[in-house]
């Protein structure tokens, strides 16, 4: 029982300490509503570049929000890529109602490139911009957005700014896992460093990278980490290590997405970039695997086959983190009760970590949006990506 003790001295530790750093590192973070919008005659040109490969379900109120955006510079650029659904014939439709949207059609991808990344890059090439703003085809964005955004990038003289937004999913369950991904990505990264130039620290955000245009050629685009399935945290990674400034805002009543609509839809979305998070080793995979099952899947079961305060310890960290969850929740608008799924939620990561690494090891590669890439390739571009 002395084990059990130990252990459950380390697993409230672990619990309270990653709770506590989470919660005082988003304190340090400045959230969007505080900055004012932006006061200039003349602003920067702003091009906003969205990728779209069979976004037919999103891509029409997601280009709408952004087309509304109360900017007086604004060019909008949409890359259809290789698209098989209706997101071309949308895309075709709006443009006859916004004369301005720009279109550009992929048909082949070229070797060497996966294909957010090189539509990320053909739209940046065609972009005339001060500063590219690269966002996804499902995100919803309030239209003082980029002009609050822009205001805090010129008053900080930032090269780059980066935007967590709010998740609209249904569900319980759903819910919890995309918190649970989101606290992860904040104890990982810690976003709340990236602004501190003495910091080794980055962030970057898929729904909202904005970046100078130049610092974005002086890091030679997406071409450096062309086959890398996390392209936004990279492109921040990238940016950060040449000594460009950066800055990671809390946006969550400014952007927002139904990220997935279903677990299954989540399970199947982060398959293709787990792996990558654990540059593809499986070492880190197993220790990550075992630092879950110690801090939240052990304390749940030690409650009912320990007694006394060892007890008590096994039991508290599971309050830690209900209460975490529940935390969370209500700032984002969520019901607090579905806090109950962060007993879940831990089993589910332990089987997409597992299974994201061994497909990918079976395969020799990985499956996104139909398209196929080598293991041996991703590895490479990761190297790549480290110098």
């Amino acid at each position: 029982m002395l084990v059990f003790f130990w252990l459950a001295v380390i697993s409230l530790f672990l619990t309270v300490v990653c709770t506590l750093e989470t919660a005082l590192g988003m304190r340090r973070m400045t959230v969007l509503d505080d900055v004012p919008l932006l006061q200039r005659e003349n602003v920067p040109k702003v091009s906003v570049i969205i990728p779209a490969c069979n976004e037919a379900a999103t891509i029409e109120p997601a280009l709408k929000s952004i087309l509304a955006m109360d900017y007086a510079d604004l060019e909008v650029i949409a890359v259809n890529d290789r698209s098989v659904d209706r997101t071309g014939a949308i895309l075709e439709e709006m443009q006859k109602q916004y004369p301005g949207l720009q279109i550009y059609d992929i048909s082949e991808l070229p070797e060497g490139w996966l294909g957010k990344n090189h539509a990320l890059q053909h739209g940046a090439e065609q972009a005339r911009g001060e500063y590219f703003l690269f966002t996804d085809a499902d995100i919803i964005m309030e239209k003082s957005s980029l002009a609050r955004a822009m205001n805090h990038m010129l008053e900080n003289r930032l090269d780059h700014m980066s935007m967590f937004f709010k998740n609209i999913a249904p569900g319980g369950l759903l819910n919890a896992l995309i918190l649970e991904a989101g606290g992860g990505l904040m104890l990982l990264l810690k976003p709340w460093k990236a602004k501190d130039p003495n910091s080794k620290r980055y962030m970057g955000v898929g729904a909202f990278n904005l970046v100078k245009s130049m610092v974005y050629k002086a890091i030679d685009g997406h071409k450096t980490i062309a086959m890398h399935p996390i392209d936004d945290v990279m492109l921040g990674k990238m940016i950060k290590q040449i000594g460009f400034s950066q800055d990671c805002l809390l946006g969550h009543n400014f952007i927002q997405a139904e990220w997935y609509v279903t677990v299954r839809e989540f399970i199947n979305g982060l398959m293709k970039n787990t792996f990558a998070f654990c540059n593809y080793n499986m070492a880190n995979v197993l220790f990550g695997v075992l630092v879950v099952v110690i801090m939240n899947i052990l304390p749940l079961l030690a409650v009912f086959l320990t007694s006394g305060i060892t007890r008590g310890l096994f039991g508290t960290a599971v309050i830690v983190r209900i209460l975490s969850f529940a935390n969370g929740f209500s700032k984002t608008g969520i019901n607090p009760w579905y806090s109950a799924w962060a007993l879940v939620t831990s089993y589910i990561y332990i089987y997409i970590a597992l299974k994201a690494a061994i497909t990918t090891k079976i395969n020799r590669g990985i499956i996104w949006r139909g398209t196929y890439y080598s293991l041996d390739e991703l590895k490479a571009n990761l190297q790549k990506a480290k110098m």
